[in-house]
């Protein structure tokens, strides 16, 4: 198939070797400025590796995620001793941390009373919820906006809760306990709760360190670390726009959005604290939630989505998605076929 013509297996290969010059550089350099000029040739070897996928835009923008954009950071943040890249982690999960999103579990979890995000019944209905809304986009020229808008909005969510709790289930197939990636974000209560606590949690994990703390610790406010942390959010998803597009410069819409939800986050959080102190009742939670969802459905289709529909972005990730289907009905075919051949032979027999 198109979107598997660019060999997967040998970009994350010489990444993993970059990586792995990394992990070696912390026996020798201590953390700061030493280790940083040692670790600099990194950094583009990760912002260019998603860059190899040139046949599929899908595979560029999940590679700009995981490589130019969260291990990146994660890099940066192991170049002055912070961040998941534990030097004293074994080979494995040093790897599988680096060149996935996914975060260990501190050892001294309990295990047993550990929550798993993986769910086969919730795997299930997303794979089939998947594969309707890309059975829809076969009539996307008789959609409304609105309606395609929607659909990319469902796609996104089920794509990216079904892909990160997968990768985490592998990590703990080898022996590795996963930090959730997502907790239920159709129940968040506030655009804080929503950003901080239930999406995509691995970046916040990730920009919390690099980011807001630096941020807030220099100029002595939360606010400025909120609103740097929202900045370099709209920035890195410029870029992720990059990768599926190949065009050059930006818009600048999704910084905008990104900017926008961070003032709304301060501005709520400024907010909430004086609805308590005046000591006014908090909204009931399912009115919380509608608010939240409101806001977030109604700027994503002004000026999250509309990115994505422009500069032939749009087009290029419709057909990704109509070879990745093509691929998995081929590949579904193949097996049944073996299988019907060897029942028809059992009845013959």
């Amino acid at each position: 198939m198109e979107f598997l013509q660019d060999s997967i297996p040998m970009v994350y290969l010489a990444v993993a070797a970059f990586v792995l010059y990394a992990r070696a550089s912390s026996s020798l350099l201590r953390p700061g400025l030493p280790r940083l000029v040692a670790l600099l040739p990194v950094f583009p070897v990760l912002a260019s590796a998603p860059l190899a996928f040139s046949s599929s835009a899908i595979l560029r923008g999940l590679a700009g995620f995981f490589l130019a954009w969260l291990c990146s950071f994660k890099v940066a943040l192991f170049t002055v001793g912070r961040g998941p890249l534990d030097p004293a982690l074994p080979l494995l999960p040093f790897l599988f941390t680096a060149l996935l999103p996914v975060k260990l579990r501190p050892a001294s979890n309990n295990k047993a009373t550990a929550k798993s995000s993986f769910s086969l019944v919730s795997c299930t209905v997303k794979v089939a919820i998947i594969a309707a809304v890309v059975r829809l986009y076969e009539y996307n020229d008789q959609l409304h906006l609105y309606a395609r808008l929607a659909l990319y909005g469902v796609h996104t969510y089920c794509f990216l809760d079904l892909l990160l709790p997968c990768i985490a289930a592998a990590g703990g197939a080898l022996g590795m306990e996963m930090e959730p990636q997502f907790d239920r974000p159709y129940l968040a209560t506030s655009l804080r709760d929503f950003w901080g606590r239930r999406w995509n949690l691995m970046v916040s994990a990730i920009l919390r360190p690099s980011v807001y703390e630096p941020v807030r610790a220099r100029a002595g406010n939360a606010a400025a670390g909120v609103l740097a942390t929202f900045l370099v959010s709209g920035l890195m998803h410029e870029a992720m726009v990059y990768y599926l597009s190949l065009r050059w410069p930006p818009n600048g819409e999704m910084a905008v959005f990104f900017v926008l939800h961070g003032v709304c986050c301060v501005a709520e959080e400024w907010f909430v604290r004086r609805w308590k102190a005046r000591g006014c009742p908090s909204p009931p939670r399912a009115v919380a939630t509608l608010l939240v969802w409101a806001f977030v459905v109604g700027t994503s289709f002004w000026l999250f989505f509309p990115a994505l529909c422009k500069d032939g972005v749009e087009e290029k990730l419709l057909q990704g998605w109509a070879a990745v289907a093509a691929f998995f009905r081929d590949a579904g075919r193949k097996v049944a076929l073996p299988c019907t051949i060897n029942g028809v032979i059992s009845d013959q027999k």
